[in-house]
C-alpha cells in the first residue's frame, strides 16, 4: 500500500480522533484489520503474523560529496571520515541497501546480537548486514560460516584498516560465492 500523508481536516471526526494524516488512518485501518483477522480462526499452520512495514521515502543516507580538489583543505579530511549522515540509524542503512540490491523490501528480517555486535539476517542468508564499529576478524568469519549470498559492513566500522583488507580473502575462503560490499 502507498499512502500520501495528505493532513486531515481539522473538522474532520479523524482529525478530533488525533489523526494528523490519511497515513496515521491508513496504518491504524490495518492494525485493526490484522487483530480482526486473529479473532478468527486460522490455519494451523500459520505464524499468525499480521505485522507490516512502514517506509518513508528519503534522501541517502550518505554524506553529500561536493568539492572541488582544488578547494579541499587538510583539516575537511576529518570530516570525511564517516560517510554516513548523522542521525542515520542501522534499519536506515539496511533498506537502502536492500533498495540498491534490488532485494524484496518484504522479507523476513532478523536482528540478532552476534559476539556483541548487531547483525541484520534477510530471509535467513539472502543478505546479512552490519553497521556497527569495531568489527573484528573473529566476527567476519562467524558470519561468512552463514554463507550468506551478499554481506555489507559499514566502510568504518571494522576495528583496523589489516581486518577491512582481509574480509575479502577470509569470505573468498569460507563462503566463496558471498557477495562482499561496504557502505
Amino acid at each position: 500500500m502507498i499512502q500520501w500523508p495528505e493532513p486531515c481536516d481539522e473538522k474532520s471526526e479523524a482529525a478530533q480522533s488525533g489523526y494528523r494524516d490519511i497515513a496515521e488512518i491508513a496504518k491504524e485501518r490495518i492494525r485493526r484489520a490484522g487483530k480482526k483477522i486473529l479473532e478468527g480462526e486460522c490455519h494451523p499452520d500459520w505464524n499468525r503474523d499480521v505485522g507490516f512495514r512502514v517506509l518513508k521515502v528519503d534522501t541517502s543516507n550518505m554524506k553529500d560529496v561536493y568539492y572541488r580538489p582544488d578547494e579541499l583543505k587538510q583539516s575537511d579530511l576529518l570530516d570525511m571520515v564517516d560517510n554516513v549522515k548523522e542521525g542515520r540509524t542501522a534499519e536506515d542503512l539496511l533498506f537502502q541497501v536492500l533498495v540498491d540490491w534490488g532485494v524484496d523490501l518484504t522479507l523476513p528480517i532478523r536482528r540478532e546480537t552476534v559476539q556483541g555486535k548487531s547483525v541484520f539476517f534477510v530471509d535467513d542468508n539472502a543478505l546479512v548486514a552490519c553497521f556497527d564499529r569495531g568489527i573484528t576478524e573473529d566476527l567476519v568469519k562467524e558470519l561468512a560460516g552463514h554463507e550468506p549470498l551478499r554481506v555489507v559492513f559499514r566502510d568504518n566500522g571494522f576495528v583496523s584498516d589489516a581486518v577491512k583488507i582481509n574480509v575479502e580473502q577470509i569470505f573468498r575462503q569460507l563462503s566463496p560465492t558471498t557477495d562482499v560490499k561496504s557502505i
